[in-house]
This record gives structure tokens, sequence and C-alpha cells, in this order.
């Protein structure tokens, strides 16, 4: 039995890294404006400073997940906090793009370790009937982070500089170092002395990578050809998961787990389909109703505070009740609050939108929190690690795919081209074909939340 201390310092370290990371992703996009201004660079070289750090991360969470689950998930979470922490000096202090781009893939990978292993430490200190409370008080710092990121980011940026949003992670990680050192008694591991999978790794990243960056760069037809690329190697991973005999991922879960399967195939439709709503609706608000970057965000962070406020409920509620019914509950809201936002023209009032983002926000909390316990609950300790990963993986690939549906869409109706007031009509039509199929994908979520199975045979 882990006791009360240990109990507090493993909540208390992940969701200050929960909080964190999600701040930078966010609030650094705020900042590229500034980045690009004072380095002279182009578009596209600016948009890397993003997609490196979630390619970074995509690559490397299943690795990673797995070698904390060989070797110790806090030595692997301190060494990637510490390498986070690391990379933040050395991006707050370059002096080209290429250089932050570069530092930005380290970061990415530090994060990944993070990503890793922070939820499967809380996985594996607290027991399942305490899981959901805590899992949702981690996912609640996630909401929080994204919901700070754009509103003090921009704010910093503006007023200090966007190197000191790298600064700010500098106290954050050393703090977490220390208490991973002095307070957080123990380490977990759930497949000692199993060989490491370098040539599986190998395969997934090379996969991943190509997927993802012809993801980034549609609709371009090299995009196509990588696409596949990513596809064909998934499917050779597959193979060689099963047959090699210590996997880097356990290609069986999905074969064998039916509530695993479909509940990290919801987390990946969900994010698919709410990614982007952010970036579309900033453009909209902007551009359509002419307000501000402030007020803009005044008016999107209304969805990551009901996600912040509830999230801690719905992962309680999930300790009690069977998750697949409350995730279910909260992917049928998210449709409807996707649905809401077809009608979408330039008379819209903002009170609408306020209130699509709240039916949006509540979703989202009642969907997350019961999901990702509904994923560490289904597995053995053994794979702690590697399930972990799966959440970060499903949401880093989610994300990516969110964009590259949003990129496709304005590449066939607006072309590219500056956002002007004579394609202000094809913008909203874009948004708008982007919300019907975010709703369909929601839709179709549904179904794979309900089917997962039960991890409560009464429920």
């Amino acid at each position: 039995m882990t006791d009360r201390a240990t109990k507090l310092a493993a909540l208390t370290i992940a969701s200050l890294s929960s909080f964190i990371t999600p701040f930078m992703i966010s609030s650094i996009n705020i900042a590229l404006p500034m980045i690009g201004k004072e380095f002279k660079t182009d578009a596209v070289v600016l948009s890397w400073v993003a997609t490196s750090y979630l390619l970074a991360a995509a690559v490397s969470l299943v690795p990673f997940g797995k070698l904390a689950d060989i070797y110790g998930r806090k030595k692997v979470y301190m060494m990637g906090m510490g390498l986070f922490t690391l990379t933040s000096l050395l991006c707050a202090v370059v002096t080209s793009a290429p250089m932050l781009i570069v530092f930005r893939i380290f970061q990415g990978a530090g994060s990944a370790m993070v990503f890793a292993t922070g939820i499967a430490i809380l996985s594996s200190v607290y027991p399942v009937e305490e899981r959901g409370k805590v899992l949702g008080i981690a996912v609640a710092a996630v909401y929080i982070g994204l919901s700070c990121g754009p509103f003090f980011g921009g704010f910093i940026t503006q007023h200090i500089s966007w190197r000191s949003l790298f600064v700010i992670n500098i106290p954050f990680g050393v703090l977490i170092i220390l208490l991973v050192i002095f307070k957080l008694k123990g380490e977990w591991k759930g497949a000692e002395g199993q060989k490491f999978d370098l040539t599986g790794s190998i395969i997934y990243g090379t996969a991943i990578f190509a997927f993802m960056y012809g993801v980034s760069i549609l609709p371009a037809t090299l995009s196509i050809v990588l696409i596949l690329t990513g596809v064909v190697g998934l499917f050779a991973f597959v193979r060689w998961e099963l047959v090699v005999a210590s996997p880097v991922f356990e290609v069986n879960l999905f074969v064998t787990n039916r509530t695993y399967a479909f509940s990290c195939l919801a987390a990946l439709i969900n994010y698919s389909a709410t990614f982007a709503v952010g970036f579309l609706l900033s453009l909209y608000l902007q551009y359509i109703k002419g307000l501000s970057p402030q007020n803009a965000g005044l008016v999107l962070v209304s969805t990551p505070v009901i996600m912040a406020i509830l999230s801690p409920l719905a992962g309680r509620l999930s300790d009690r009740i069977e998750p697949r019914v409350i995730s279910s509950l909260g992917m049928g809201l998210t449709a409807l609050g996707l649905v809401l936002l077809i009608v979408l023209n330039a008379h819209t009032t903002l009170v609408y939108i306020v209130a699509s983002l709240m039916i949006l926000g509540f979703g989202f909390a009642l969907f997350s929190s019961p999901n990702m316990n509904a994923i560490m609950s289904s597995v053995d300790k053994r794979f702690y690690g590697i399930a972990s990963a799966s959440v970060g993986t499903m949401r880093l690939l989610g994300q990516m795919l969110s964009m590259g549906i949003v990129t496709l869409i304005f590449a066939l109706y607006i072309g590219r081209e500056q956002i002007t007031p004579q394609s202000y009509a094809m913008l909203i039509k874009s948004v708008r074909v982007a919300f019907i199929i975010f709703s369909c994908f929601c839709v179709g979520g549904i179904f794979f939340s309900l089917y997962r199975g039960r991890l409560r045979p009464n429920d």
C-alpha cells in the first residue's frame, strides 16, 4: 500500500507537469509572429517551430513508454523533465530560427518522456477506486495550461519577450525535479528484465514521422506519398510487434482488449474532431467578427475554463459509474457543440458562440478523464507505461490530423493566399465544412465509446 505522502507527491508532480507542457504549446503559438519578425523567417520555417515539437513527441512517446516500463517510470520521468528544462533554457537564448527548431525537437522528446510516465506513475500509486478522481485533476491541469497559454502567453510576449515563455519553464522544471528526488519515494517497473525492441522503435518512429509530416504539408503531392508510406510503415510495425519476443508496443492489447482498443480509438477521434476548433474560431472571430486577439482569446477561453472546472468531477464520477457511460455522454455533447457551430455566419452573435463553446467544454470534460480512466484501468500494471504513452500518442496524432484536415479544406476553398475581405465568404464556408466533418467524426466516435465493453460488470 502506497503511503499518503507519496500519493500526494505523485499527484502534485503529475499536475504540475500536466500544466506546464500544454501551457508551453499554447503560449508559443501566440508568440510565433514575434519570433518570425525577430528572425525574419518565412511562414513555412516558422510553422516548424510548433510542428517540430509535436513530431518529436509523437515519434518518441511509445519507445519512452516501454523504456519506462523496463528501467523505471520515475527515472525516465525525471530524465524527461531535466531535458525539457535544459532545452527551455537553450530555446530562450537562441540566435536563429534553425537553432530554435533543433532545440524544440529535443524539448518535444523531453515532454514525451514526461507524457509517457506521469499518468503511469499516478496509476501505479493510486488504487482503482481512487484513480478516476486523480486522473480528473491531472486532466484539469492540462486544460488550465491550455486556457492560460494564449492569454498569459500573449501578455508576456507583448510586454516582456517571447523568450520569457521559455524562461518560465525553468523554475517549474527545477521544482518538479526536486519534488521527484525528495518526495516521490519508490520506483515502478512493469517489464523489468525485458529487452528493448530497437528495430520496432525505428520502424514505428519512421512510420509516425512520415505520416505526421505528410499531414502537416497537405495538400502537396508529396504529402500523399508520405501519408501512404506512414500507413504501410504502421502495418509493418504491427506485423513485427506480433512476432518479436519483447515488443516495444503490446499490439495484442488492441486485439484482445476491446475496452483498451476502443477507448484509444475514441480518444483519437475526439482529438481529431476538436483540436482545430480554437484555430478555426480564432480566424473567424478576428477576420469575420473584427475582434482583437485579446478579445478573441477571452471568447475562446470559455471552453477550457469549463473543462478545467468539470474534469475532476467527471473523473470522480467515473470511479462510481461505468466510464463508458460518462465518456459517451461527453462525446455526444461534443458532437452537439460542433453541430451548433456549423451554422456560423457573419451575423452569428457572440452569446451563441460562447454558449456553443461551453457545451463543447462540458463534453470535453465528461469525455476526457473517464476515457483516460478506462484506458488505464483496462490494462495490467506492467503495461501502465505503454498505456500512458498510448494516451499521449492518440492526442498528438489527433491534433495533427485535425490540423491536416483544416489545411486541406483551406487549400481547396481559399488556396495558398493571404486571407482578405474578398475571401471572407470562402473562409466562412471552409469553417462550416470543417465543423460538418468534425461533427461526423464525433457521431462515429460515440459508437467506439459505447461499445468498448464494461470495466464494471454491473454497470
